[in-house]
């Protein structure tokens, strides 16, 4: 049996239509005058009259403009041009108008205003104002902490493999492709990440850092894209945006891209291809503007060939690849690295410290970082904290470094300090010598690799009695 409503009962002729639509006006919280084609008003609504003080007895059946001569209807029913907002007093009464013309086949048979009062205008407009303060400084907050602080100046090194990289970095950074940054932990993959978003178009939108690796697998997909409200357990009320979002118009790092769940690594291939991403629980996705750096101390290709890494997600991320050293690779670098840490670290605070021994620094550079940066900076923070004088020397250096067993190979009980140094020193010497050779050019250079004088070698050669016949591993040795 088909139920039969009240709208359909009203409206199954024309004064019933007439009915519906009259009651609508007269609900509408908007003022609303009607003139037809002889710009006679036909209509007024409640609040058209609280608005503009304007009875409906004093207007309905008149021509607008014997009413009130300064209307600017009958212009709209003439010209057929919509106008919005526009400002209009009426004794005390200021409101703002909306105009429109009425066409039917074709044709025009009257015009429309729609009004507000400008105390309500004001009102809206503040709440607008308000809302748009609001966003500007949750943007503010946003910038502030998702704010890359490293740039190009901050990358140091003479090393031949790092200056290539500094040089391909900087040509990536002119561009919006995806990077891949490969290196062992503690290379500087994301200082280098950083140094690229500063040195681009992004510079003054978000960098937003995500460990993939330090986010439960669970969780990782809400926090990369968020979610709307009930889409499961626990949701927050009003849903949760993501880290994609946060970095709309800026850079996303995502570090440890080799540990990204598989089924994770499809929903950022998709991102990758249509700059979308969907929230967990929605129904439509959403564009996003996002620059992706990825970064990982893994070999890809062997998580490719394993069937952990998407083949098609590796060569997406594949267009700009760069391969940073380990430490051990640019030892040349590592008293530049070692001064600008003791720089950073404002000197040690109350016991300011400005150099390194010759022989400290001979035994950094003979150390092979197996925490490459990261463990020096360590290392010389650990010294900086042991030193009560301007230099750090040997005894400074942490029992890791000082019992290394590619340094203190004989070292199989407690010795003399002054002894230990001098055994330490000679084989420096000794090594360096055998490396360079030991002819005059070949002493020059070890004495540079030692950061001593050549006379300050002569002299140590004598002190410490190292014989001048040894078999060099020089190339003209």
């Amino acid at each position: 049996m088909k139920v039969v409503s009240r709208f359909d009962k009203l409206v199954k002729d024309a004064d019933g239509q007439a009915q519906w639509l009259f009651a609508i006006l007269q609900s509408v919280h908007d003022g609303v005058l009607v003139i037809d084609d002889c710009e006679v008003v036909r209509l007024v609504n409640p609040e058209y009259t609280r608005i503009t003080g304007v009875k409906e007895n004093e207007i309905i059946g008149k021509r607008l403009r014997d009413v009130r001569p300064n209307a600017l209807l009958p212009e709209t029913l003439k010209d057929g041009k919509v106008r919005t907002g526009v400002y209009r007093k009426e004794g005390s009464n200021e409101y703002v108008v909306d105009m429109a013309p009425i066409v039917v086949h074709g044709q025009v048979i009257g015009a429309v205003s729609v009004c507000k009062g400008l105390t309500e205008v004001h009102k809206l407009t503040q709440e607008l104002k308000r809302n748009k303060e609001r966003l500007n400084e949750l943007k503010r907050t946003v910038y502030s902490i998702y704010r890359a602080t490293y740039t190009f100046a901050h990358i140091i090194g003479h090393n031949d493999k790092i200056k290539e990289m500094i040089r391909i970095a900087k040509r990536a950074a002119e561009s919006d492709l995806p990077v891949l940054i490969m290196g062992e932990s503690g290379t500087g993959k994301e200082l280098f990440a950083q140094a690229i978003h500063q040195e681009g178009p992004r510079a003054e939108h978000p960098f937003v850092p995500v460990n993939c690796a330090a986010i439960p697998a669970a969780l990782l997909e809400s926090e990369l894209f968020g979610y709307v409200e009930g889409s499961f357990t626990h949701a927050k009320k009003g849903g949760k945006i993501g880290l994609f979002e946060l970095a709309d118009g800026g850079t996303i790092f995502l570090d440890e891209i080799g540990d990204l769940p598989y089924d994770l690594q499809a929903k950022l291939l998709r991102v990758l291809q249509e700059k979308t991403i969907r929230k967990v629980g929605d129904t439509h996705e959403r564009r996003i503007d996002v620059r992706i750096i990825a970064a990982t101390n893994k070999d890809l290709r062997q998580l490719v060939a394993k069937q952990y890494f998407r083949e098609d997600l590796f060569y997406r991320l594949h267009v700009i690849t760069l391969h940073l050293p380990p430490l051990r690779e640019r030892k040349e670098d590592i008293p530049l690295l070692a001064h600008s840490i003791i720089q950073a670290s404002g000197g040690g605070g109350q016991r300011p410290v400005c150099s390194i021994s010759q022989a400290a620094m001979a035994l950094l550079q003979s150390y092979d970082w197996p925490g490459n940066i990261r463990e020096l900076k360590n290392v010389i923070d650990y010294a900086i904290c042991m030193t009560d004088g301007m230099e750090i020397d040997l005894h400074h250096l942490p029992p890791s470094i000082m019992k290394d067993p590619e340094v203190f190979r004989s070292s199989t009980s407690i010795q003399p300090l002054r002894k230990m140094l001098e055994e330490t020193e000679k084989r420096l010497i000794v090594e360096a010598l055998r490396q360079f050779g030991t002819d005059v050019q070949g002493k020059k250079q070890a004495a540079k690799e030692l950061g001593v004088s050549l006379a300050t070698l002569y002299n140590k050669l004598k002190k410490l009695g190292i014989s001048e016949d040894l078999p060099s591993s020089a190339p003209n040795g």
